[in-house]
């Protein structure tokens, strides 16, 4: 290791070896946000969507469907069903004595065989039932392990990949030739956590009396229009009989099942609620005895009036969204998770076992194995990195990071392994904002794709891997990762950039140039990774420096365009996620794509305003890479996840949108030793989001 990267080790462990700012090296805000105060009457626009492929456990098909271009092998699936239907089936002793129906009766007539991690990830083991999960957490009202094991989406991809798109609430679907027309599949027989029958009606309800209804939808959402576009037409609705369902599309949108399934971290609450609890709320159903009631509502829980409109507070304070598992104000409400909320206090969260939940092993046996889910909270990071380290929590993937690796080897002795998965993100990438300046001479530098391959040429990506990450990550090998700080040099140079007498160069137009690197210390590898990267650029002249601010403050100015260079993770490991940084590398020019007018900020004391924005004409090259990443929700999955995937690295590595230095970080991932069906392959998140095949040796 060098000097420079032995001093930033000896840094980086003074500064974070207990206390991880953010929890660890995590995905950006879907994967652990901060839950809403309460939920909006707007239906909240979406990012853009990716691409499907017809699925296991399916209804019939026609010529029309499978000319798709997806090869399905329809009989693999009958067959499929036909091994379900012999199981026989049986549940947790858990559940004894409470005067439930038979298990039989509580599952679909065909259940969804658990399939969350594909086979090349994990050799599963059927498990034994019992035990309780011990997670902890230093967020208010939120636990991120415990939203992404519980999560269900209508559709799922396995281990998170976008490989395939297969049956998950939804028993499957297909898909027309055009992919224009989705036609649904419901699992027949599916209840709800109270027991009562979900049907089409819990889709129409939310479609046509939510989605299409004005008051309550006041801007329809782009993920719902045609293409995935936000000009696109709505898409339209149409109720085939009480288990099958079509939505339609004017433009070709094949990545919508990817949309049903994992982008943007979407559930089933998107399209699907238990209409028999929540009309009680809609004044189109609502008896003159339940509206009464709606005043009182609004005097025990503090919603907010608002004359004839009232019912949307109302109703959208009882309805529980995807993002809502956590909060207490929602236990009852009826769902289809694997573990159903029951108590919280100050200090543990207690989730139980859904005696309805949907799943199966092989055997038969009903998912999930863990009978509960108990998740202290603690007051910072600190106390739950000391939880950790004593043994005291069974599974945790948020809240642990590549910093504590040290510690988290020294204490495995407390009944704990370590598990090293690969992130589903690049966690420090590099944009520098090509808009943040309305000077011409800083434009016309920093848009010179000579200037982007002379900063990327400065870093030295091994010493990043042996002074951030112990080793754990890879040197770009879709973008040059060439370190070569002479080349650099000479290619700014090239450009008529000429040092000044302190040292550093000015743009070429003669003007004093520096650039500033502000972070929000979002994870704690990004304040010594920012420390490094303006060294590099120091040594090849760049008066670079790094600055940490409030993280709420990077929000404000990342939304106002006033960031002139930031370092964040984005989601390059996941196509489906269309994440290509362009909030960081080209502000102006995302606000003119999105046709943004405004922007909502949030001051110290938590309260939101709006402030005017104005964006920017992209330059044609930045509107082909902008229509290259639209174009992955309107092609198939084999071509998105290939051909149009591929084609987007290539114009990264020939372009330098933004800098991806590192790939394949490992990210730790701390599991009682006797928890089985854990992996240590794919990505660690998507182990996560099987918690439901968890299982206790006794």
């Amino acid at each position: 290791m060098k000097k420079k990267g032995l001093a930033m080790f000896t840094s980086l462990l003074l500064a974070f070896i207990m206390l991880a700012g953010c929890g660890g090296n995590k995905q950006p805000e879907p994967a652990a946000p901060e839950p809403a105060a309460a939920e909006p009457a707007v239906v909240q626009e979406e990012a853009k969507v990716e691409e499907p492929v017809v699925v296991e456990e399916v209804a019939p098909h026609n010529e029309e469907t499978q000319a798709s271009g997806e090869d399905i092998s329809i009989e693999d699936t009958t067959q499929d069903i036909e091994e379900i239907e012999t199981l026989v089936l049986k549940d947790s002793p858990f559940l004894q004595g409470r005067g439930l129906p038979p298990v039989e009766e509580r599952l679909p007539k065909v259940p969804k065989l658990t399939n969350e991690l594909p086979e090349d990830q994990l050799t599963y083991e059927v498990g034994k039932y019992g035990g309780t999960l011990r997670l902890v957490t230093s967020a208010i009202d939120w636990d991120a392990d415990c939203f992404v094991m519980n999560n269900e989406p209508l559709l799922n991809t396995p281990g998170i990949l976008g490989r395939e798109v297969t049956g998950n609430i939804l028993a499957g679907y297909d898909v027309s030739a055009d992919q224009k027309e989705f036609t649904f599949y419901m699992r027949e027989g599916l209840r709800w956590s109270d027991g009562e029958y979900v049907t089409v009606e819990d889709v129409r309800f939310v479609v046509e009396d939510l989605l299409f209804n004005e008051d309550y939808t006041q801007s329809f959402p782009a993920w719902l229009r045609s293409g995935g576009e936000r000009d696109g037409d709505p898409m339209q609705f149409q109720v085939v009989n009480d288990y099958e369902f079509k939505i339609t599309f004017t433009k070709p949108y094949g990545g919508f099942p990817i949309r049903l399934a994992i982008t943007g971290w979407v559930g089933y609450t998107e399209l699907m609620h238990p209409s028999h609890y929540l009309k009680q709320f809609h004044p189109k159903y609502a008896t003159d005895e339940e509206m009464a009631k709606w005043d009182g509502y609004c005097d025990e829980f503090g919603i907010a009036r608002n004359d004839d409109l009232t019912w949307i507070n109302v109703l959208n304070h009882f309805r529980q969204n995807n993002w809502d598992i956590n909060q207490r104000r929602k236990i009852g409400y009826p769902g289809l998770y694997p573990w159903l909320l029951v108590s919280a206090t100050e200090t543990v969260w207690t989730w139980e076992r859904n005696p309805y939940y949907f799943k199966i092993d092989e055997d038969g046996n009903q998912l999930p194995y863990i009978d509960k889910i108990e998740s202290t909270v603690v007051a910072d990071m600190e106390m739950v990195q000391l939880k950790m380290l004593a043994g005291e929590v069974d599974f945790a993937r948020e809240s642990s990071s590549l910093v504590n690796m040290p510690l988290y080897k020294e204490n495995e002795k407390n009944g704990f392994t370590t598990l090293m998965c690969n992130m589903h993100v690049t966690p420090t990438d590099i944009g520098v904002n090509m808009t943040f300046s309305d000077d011409d001479g800083y434009k016309a530098m920093v848009q010179d794709v000579r200037f982007r391959k002379a900063l990327s040429l400065a870093i030295d990506r091994d010493e990043l891997i042996d002074s951030i990450y112990y080793g754990y990550a890879e040197p770009n090998t879709w973008q040059d990762s060439t370190y070569d700080p002479d080349a650099a040099m000479a290619l700014l140079e090239e450009m008529g950039m000429e040092k000044g007498s302190d040292g550093f160069y000015k743009q070429p137009d003669g003007k004093a140039f520096t650039l500033i690197i502000e972070n929000g210390a979002e994870a704690p590898d990004i304040v010594p990774y920012c420390e490094l990267i303006t060294e590099f650029w120091r040594d090849i002249g760049i008066n670079a420096s790094s600055r940490r601010i409030d993280q709420a403050l990077v929000g404000n100015k990342q939304a106002a365009n006033e960031l002139q260079c930031r370092v964040i993770w984005t989601h390059t490991p996941l196509w489906t996620a269309q994440d290509w940084g362009i909030f960081m590398w080209g502000r102006a020019w995302e606000i003119w794509k999105n046709n943004t007018t405004e922007v909502e900020l949030k001051d110290e004391q938590g309260n939101y305003s709006m402030q005017s924005v104005s964006g920017e004409e992209p330059p044609q090259a930045v509107k082909d890479f902008y229509n290259m990443i639209d174009s992955l929700m309107q092609v198939s999955v084999a071509d998105a996840s290939t051909t149009v995937y591929s084609n987007l690295k290539q114009s990264l590595n020939e372009n330098f949108w933004y800098f991806v230095p590192i790939i394949n970080v490992k990210q730790p991932m701390l599991v009682n030793s006797k928890l089985r069906n854990t992996s240590d392959k794919g990505f660690a998140i998507g182990v996560n989001f099987s918690g439901e095949q968890f299982w206790f040796e006794q």
